[in-house]
This record gives C-alpha cells, structure tokens and sequence, in this order.
C-alpha cells in the first residue's frame, strides 16, 4: 500500500518493495486462457488461403477439391462475405479479397473444418488463378507518377490509431493531395522560423539519409479469434485477445454495418500486443460467423503472423541540422518518408513530431510523406515511429557535437526543451524530467569511469515521450466480504491491473490484497481506450481512484449514521471502520456490505463511479547509455553496460515499472542490432518464420541498469507519467552512437547487423590507405 490516505506524503521509490503482478501466478503455471484455448460448442476451424503474389488479378477460384475433403464444411470467398469491399479503408476492413490482391499474403478465401488438421490440408487444395500485375516495392519508386498504383482510385484515410499513441495530428487535407502521385496516401508539415536563415547562421551544417527496416511485434501468441452468431438475437460474440475491447466493437459494427449494441466483445488474456494487436481479424471472423451461423476460430500460424499481421513500417530520415561553434543548434530540416504498405495509417506524423521535439529548434521545416506500396499494411509497435525517428535524430545530433568537438551530454544539456516549450506542431510540453535524467546519467559510473579501449565505445541518446489522452470510466463496489471490486473496460497488457489495485486500495484505505480489478466485457464494461499509448494508468487509473473514493465516501456515510458518529471521526484501518482515538468503537466493513444488500435495508447499495476525461497530458522521458564492444575481425557488437533513466513521475509499482524498461530496452536492441522483414525486389516476403527474422535472446540482452527519476505530475494518479513506451525509444539510437564511438563508423541504417558494419569498416580501412 502506498500509504493510508489520499494526503499520505510518498517516500521514494527505493523504499517501495510494489507487489507481485495479480494475474502472474497463473501465467507462469500455465492457468491463463488465451483466445485460442476456448472449446466453444459446435465450433469450426478457419484456415485462410493467402495469396502468394504482391500485386495479381484473381481470375478464378475454384474451391471443389477443398469442399470434398471429409469434415470440411464450406470455403467461403470475398463474395459470400457481408461487410467485404472492394476497395476497403483500411486493413481491418479487408476481410477477403475481391478481384485483385495487393499484398503478398493477403487473404482470398477462408477453408471452414470440424478441426484445424483437415482446414490446413483443405486450404492447400483450393486452386486460385491470378493474373501476376506489376508491383510497386520501394516507396521512393512507388512515388514515381507511372508506378502501379495500389488502388486505382486515391485512398483518403486519417487513421484514428494515431490517437490512440498521442500522435492526433492531422494530415494532408485532399487539396494537399491532389498534386501528389496516387500512392502518396498522407502528408504533413511542421514549420517553425527560417530555416534558410538559421542554417546561415550555423558554424557547422550536416546532412545525412538514415533508414529503418519493416519489424514485427514479436508476440509470443498468434492473433486469435472467435465469433459466434445468434440468428434469434441477431446479435454476435467474439472473443479476442485484443488491446481494444470498444474499438473492436466499433470496427465490426462498421465493417458488419449493424448497431454496435447487437456486438459483444470478450476480452481474452493477451500473449503479447506491443500495438500489434488493436484490430485486425475481428471483422472478418465475425462475417464468417454470420454467414455460417455456428462458433467459427480462427488462430493464425506463425508463417502467417508474417504475412498477415501488420508490422511496424519502413522510414527514411533525410536529416540536415545546423550548430554554432559555442554548440547553440539553430535549424532542422527533414523528410521522412514512411512505407505505409497497402493500406494508409502509418505512425508518419509521430515520427515526424518526434524527429524534431526533443531539442529547442529555433528554425525547423519537417515534412513527412507516408507511401503505399504492395506490401503488408503497417501497424503499431511500442511508441510507432519513435524508435527509428530517434534514431536518425540522435544520429545526426551526435554527429554535430563530434563536428564541433564538444560532450555529447554537455551538448545537448544546452539544447534541451523543458516543461513550457513548443513542440514541432506548436503544442506546449507540460512539465518534464528530461533535463533531471539527462543530469542523472552524466553521474552514472559508467559514464563517470568510461576508458578509451580499442573497438568499444560509449552512445547516449533520449528523447521526451508525449503520451495518449483518452476519456475513460470505471466502477467500484464492495463484496460481503470485504473484497473491494474494481470494473473497468481496459485490457491489462502490462500488468496495469496491479497499479490500478494499487491506485484504488490507496483512494479507499485499504490493501491493495483486498482490491479485485476486473476487465468485463462490452455489455457491461464502463468504457475505456485502447490499452496502449502510455495512458492506461494515467487515464483508467483517473477515473478507478474516482469511483473507489467515492465508494469509500458511501461506506463511511452509512458507518457514520449506524455509529453515530460524524463522517470526518472515522477512518478505515485493516478491514474495520473504527473511530479516531476510540479503538474499541469499530465496526468491520464487511458487516456494513452486508446489511446494505440484504432485503429491507434502509441504505443504497455501494458503488461508487468514475468518469474522466483527461485534457493534459503524462508526459515522460527517458535517457539511455550504451557501452559496446565490437569485434573487428567479423563486426560482431556486443553490450557490455546498458544504463536507463526514465522520469516516471511516481512508481505506483516500482518492480513493474522496470519490468517496462527492461522489455523496452530488450526490444530496442531488436530494433537496433537484429530484426527486419526482408522484401525481395518483386515485394516477397524472405522471412517468413523466427528461424529467418532474429530477435533478442538472453546472451544478446545484458543486464539492464535501471535509474528511476520521480517528478510527479500535478493532474494524474499520485503524479505518475506513462512508462510503457519510453524505454524503447531511444535504444537503437544509443547503441549506433556507442558502435560510432568505438568504431569511428557512422551507420546510418538500422538493424545494424555484423556483415553490414564489418563492410563499413573494411571501407573506412580502404578510405585511410
């Protein structure tokens, strides 16, 4: 318990042993019910069959073969399907494709079975004629006016994701659009100054193009849904491990176009989201259930999560900063061109708010183009966009400070935006740790004691993080025994439920053992967000601590009049309500529930609710520093010290909040040294399982020095700030820094992987000869 009232004074987060997760046990024993554990009655098996070309015209499909296998049921195609469109909106809303495909893996018809064996043999046999079309791959040349086009008509879309991670910016109106080639799908522009005048006035000017490959969540679950229809109700149930109960709902309803009150949504235990898991298969289990009218799952492969699914997209970062000798910078200017894949919604402007906002600019001019190409359409992934962004930005910005042979700490401490300075589209940054944590790693010993070795070197980076705002609401009621149940309508995907426990046994006086957080589903959930953006917490948690005070003001009004007292002389210790100074006169709460649910009671049952609807933000920071070894005979790197400050405002949990940090710092270095989805020139899909994608492994993560920084916030939950994002973000951008360091290499693309900087290095040898 944080302490035994709302006026409590907090101690620091080194004195706060936090709790154990409340749903862990059951996790690590293998208790947990995942969405393709469910042994739903008469249920089918779904088996999608996927193109296996980028860009084709579907001739024919001829699905006999299929339907004759014993136990298959039907196929189905895009025709069958309600909701299905030829040209749909965004990826979600492609159910099936009709007449033409335009991604490789796109799904063309749907295999139904009485088990998921004989649904993936069926699959194989139904037999699809394409006419192969010309396709467009690389964004760049996707721009080029006589490229193929994605949709032959100019798709117009503003994805409502981008709220959902703080990046509500608008994009290019149509009249923006109307002069750029058919593919290019958005664009905005951020100007502050004169950037021709500021870069006249710098000393020293650097341009450089820094790349980002497509990566995938990496979840360990696979997306997993199931739907059953009532042809009686007309009303439809699915069970989904989604990161959004509502926002699913509202994107059925509209894909299904039926009200969104004849749509249930279950939550299920999500095996891994990172953004990746908001909406995507939902839509389209749910027709087939319609059409079907029995329970239908659908539980995607793993060489399907990489042909299906939606990772985070390909950028380029085309960078020019300028300094003055005395390390004042003085302009940016940038594009960054995003490949949104099939479908528009890319995190495009995030990436372009983030390239320009960490630092006091006086002169910017950042356009951001997002691009569709015949590819998987792009998704969100832990803070969309920022990795990458962060990563040319801190590039190039240690870059300047070696040009101008300055500290890169010292040179950005001179830099830096605090709490009141504009951000690239002009809103104001509430107040910020960011400075506090930058000083914070100048004294880490690692920094402190850092030696010239050969082949290893140093990298700091960071970057503010400026979080989600979302309305949110939540229910608070008191069981016989005691047992104080939250309901809320948000998904726990970090552990969040355990804060919100901790939040409400702080606003009623209690354990936070005696605090049950439930997740209900959509037909009795209060409403929240979707569980991401790092505003959970924040926002969710907002409105619990409202609906438990509440509650405790309820109980403490009925124990005033049965005691005879006055509400401002009792106070709850343990489970007990007593009266200040007089500890023989207490009364156990669980009494009082009882007596206000038994029949004739002359007092209302307690329930207390919360409604918020946040305006500023929770806005948090972090700092990284990487200390790497590489090898000079094979450009093998190696990390050896990793150091992360984050300003969280205050640790409701403080073992969960590094839990955050040291998943974010592990995949950062993901992002950094090993994944990518590789494209061939024809837009084929080369990793299409874990044994060709690499991702992080015990001996590539190192131990995770973790400092936490406290600067509470005035308008959230005890002054916290939103954690789960920012440990990613500045990552990869601290480990190219160190690489440079060690090496004298600036690599300018990420991942950077052994045979990429070995050949870099070979180059610098040549160049030295």
């Amino acid at each position: 318990m944080i302490g035994s009232g709302a006026d409590n004074e907090f101690s620091s987060e080194r004195e706060r042993p936090g709790l154990k997760l409340k749903d862990g046990a059951l996790k690590v024993t293998g208790g947990t019910t995942y969405a393709g554990d469910l042994k739903l009655p008469d249920v089918l098996h779904a088996r999608l069959v996927l193109s296996p070309y980028p860009h084709a015209r579907i001739i024919n499909i001829d699905t006999r073969r299929a339907q004759s296998l014993r136990g298959v049921v039907t196929v189905l195609t895009g025709h069958d399907l309600q909701g299905a469109a030829h040209a749909p909106s965004s990826r979600s809303h492609a159910l099936l494709a009709i007449d033409r495909v335009v991604f490789l893996g796109q799904p063309v018809a749907v295999v139904l079975a009485q088990d998921t064996a004989v649904a993936e043999d069926a699959a194989t046999l139904v037999n699809v004629s394409y006419e192969p079309l010309p396709a467009a791959v690389d964004p760049f040349r996707a721009m080029d006016p006589a490229a193929p086009l994605v949709w032959p008509t100019r798709v117009v879309f503003e994805s409502a994701e981008a709220a959902v991670h703080g990046a509500e910016v608008h994009g290019a109106s149509s009249d923006e659009l109307k002069d750029r080639p058919g593919n290019v799908s958005a664009v905005v522009h951020f100007r502050r100054g004169n950037v021709a005048a500021g870069f006249r006035e710098a000393d020293v000017v650097l341009e450089r193009t820094y790349r980002s490959s497509a990566v995938h969540q990496g979840y360990i679950e696979p997306h997993a849904t199931a739907a059953s229809f009532d042809p009686v109700t007309g009303e439809v149930t699915i069970w989904t491990g989604t990161q959004g109960t509502f926002w699913v709902r509202t994107d059925v309803a509209q894909v299904l176009r039926i009200p969104e009150a004849r749509i249930r949504v279950v939550p299920m235990a999500v095996g891994g989201g990172f953004g990746g898991k908001i909406v995507l298969l939902e839509p389209l289990v749910a027709a087939i259930a319609m059409q079907v009218r029995r329970s239908v799952l659908l539980v995607l492969s793993r060489r399907e999560e990489f042909l299906v699914a939606t990772p985070a997209p390909q950028g380029v970062f085309e960078l020019k900063m300028g300094a003055t000798k005395d390390g004042r910078m003085t302009a940016l200017q940038a594009r960054v061109v995003f490949d949104s894949g099939a479908f528009p919604g890319s995190p495009m402007t995030l990436a372009c708010l983030v390239t320009g906002w960490a630092y006091k600019w006086p002169h910017l001019d950042i356009e951001g183009i997002e691009v569709l190409t015949h590819k998987a359409a792009a998704g969100a992934y832990r803070a969309p966009g920022a990795p990458p962004a962060v990563f040319a930005a801190e590039s190039h910005v240690d870059e300047l400070a070696r040009a101008l042979g300055l500290d890169p700490i010292e040179f950005r401490l001179r830099n830096l935006i605090g709490g009141g300075d504009s951000r690239p589209d002009g809103e104001v940054w509430p107040p910020l740790g960011l400075r506090t944590c930058l000083e914070r790693l100048q004294r880490h010993p690692v920094w402190q004691s850092r030696q010239r070795q050969p082949y290893e070197g140093y990298g700091i980076a960071l970057s503010p993080w400026r979080g989600a705002i979302e309305p949110a609401a939540a229910l608070c009621r008191l069981e016989g025994d005691g047992t104080i149940v939250v309901t809320v309508g948000a998904v726990d995907i970090s552990g969040s439920h355990t804060s919100l426990a901790v939040i409400a046994a702080e606003a009623f006086g209690v354990s936070a053992d005696a605090v049950r957080v439930i997740c209900a589903d959509t037909d009795i959930a209060p409403f929240a967000g979707v569980s991401g953006g790092s505003k959970t917490t924040y926002t969710v948690g907002l409105a619990v601590q409202q609906a438990a005070a509440e509650a405790r003001q309820q109980l403490l009004a009925i124990a005033a009049q049965m005691m005879e007292s006055h509400v401002r002389d009792l106070e709850i210790v343990g489970n007990d309500i007593r009266v200040r100074g007089v500890p023989e006169r207490q009364t156990p709460i669980s009494a009082i529930v009882t007596m206000v649910t038994q029949p004739g009671s002359r007092y209302a049952p307690i329930l207390g609710r919360g409604l918020t609807v946040p305006t500023d933000r929770a806005s948090g920071s972090s700092v990284h520093l990487a200390h790497v070894a590489v090898d000079a005979e094979t450009g093998h790197v190696r990390i050896l010290d990793y150091v992360a400050v984050q300003d969280v405002g205050f640790a409701i949990n403080p073992p969960a909040v590094k839990g955050q940090i040291h998943g974010g710092v592990a995949q950062g270095i993901g992002w950094g040294l090993l994944e990518s989805i590789a494209y061939d020139e024809h837009g084929h899909v080369l990793t299409q399982s874990l044994a060709d994608y690499a991702m992080p492994s015990s001996l590539q993560v190192p131990s995770v020095q973790v400092e936490l920084v406290e600067v509470p916030l005035q308008h959230t939950p005890f002054g916290a700030r939103g954690v789960g994002e920012p440990p990613v973000v500045p990552v990869a951008a601290a480990i190219a820094n160190a690489i440079c360091d060690a090496t004298g290499v600036r690599c300018s693309q990420i991942p950077v992987t052994p045979s990429m900087l070995w050949r870099a290095m070979e180059h610098q040898k040549d160049e030295a000869q």
